[in-house]
């Protein structure tokens, strides 16, 4: 199912702050216009990465083997790709 993020990329001076709407913590700056979105979007990746870690952390041991068999046993796969 693909979602809808909202991407919100302002001016400010002489830089491009950006940030998702509906993720906190998913924030960056850039001096162009390409530069923050593709910060942007490596940031996004950054954050669902590290809230994925964090989660598995938190599972069983055999719920933890459960996820790895369907994710492949490939725990540096990418999950997420959300054109900017």
């Amino acid at each position: 199912m693909a979602r809808g993020l909202t991407a919100v990329i302002e001016k400010w001076g002489r830089w491009y702050v950006a940030y998702v709407e509906e993720i906190p913590g998913v924030n960056t700056q850039g001096r162009t216009l390409a530069e923050a979105r593709r910060n942007l979007k490596e940031a996004l990746q950054f954050v669902v990465e590290e809230n994925r870690r964090i989660a598995d952390k938190m599972r069983s041991p055999a719920a933890r083997r459960a996820l790895e068999t369907k994710r492949g046993n490939n725990p540096k796969k990418k999950h997420c790709n959300i054109p900017l």
